[in-house]
């Protein structure tokens, strides 16, 4: 049994290594233009993804007063704020542009993504300051 893990290992740390070569080599061969939109596209979903960690936590004065008024709905709200505006910034980033259904899927996904961590950060935060 060793011995098929052993073989198996090597195969999987082969198959790693030749995926990063041909991706090293994509990169290279591509043209600049596609590169360049590649490198942007990524670095606006970091930034995006950046606020969206940050901003419960940069406005836990803001959580703790409305947990202050045990409202569901006030919270909800809060919850809703949050998200709608990083949807709104997501959309800004890329130009209010988004193509095709992939796109719109992935906008989607990482909406609810936004709205699931805004929800959990903020029932957490919620929690410690009251």
């Amino acid at each position: 049994m060793e011995f098929l893990k052993s073989i198996g290992g090597k195969i999987a740390t082969g198959l790693v290594a030749l995926a990063v070569i041909a991706g090293a080599v994509s990169w290279f061969e591509m043209d600049p233009g596609t590169r360049h939109a590649i490198v942007a596209g990524t670095g606006h979903i970091v930034g995006w993804l950046a606020v969206v960690l940050i901003a419960p936590w940069a406005t836990f004065f803001a959580i703790g007063a409305i947990a202050r008024l045990e409202s569901n709905a006030a919270g909800a709200a809060l919850v809703f704020a949050y998200t709608a505006i990083e949807a709104v910034l997501l959309a800004w980033l890329f130009s209010w542009s988004i193509r095709g259904a992939t796109g719109v899927v992935f906008f989607c996904a990482a909406i609810l993504v936004a709205a699931a961590y805004n929800l959990f950060t903020c029932d957490w935060i919620a929690e410690k300051v009251t």
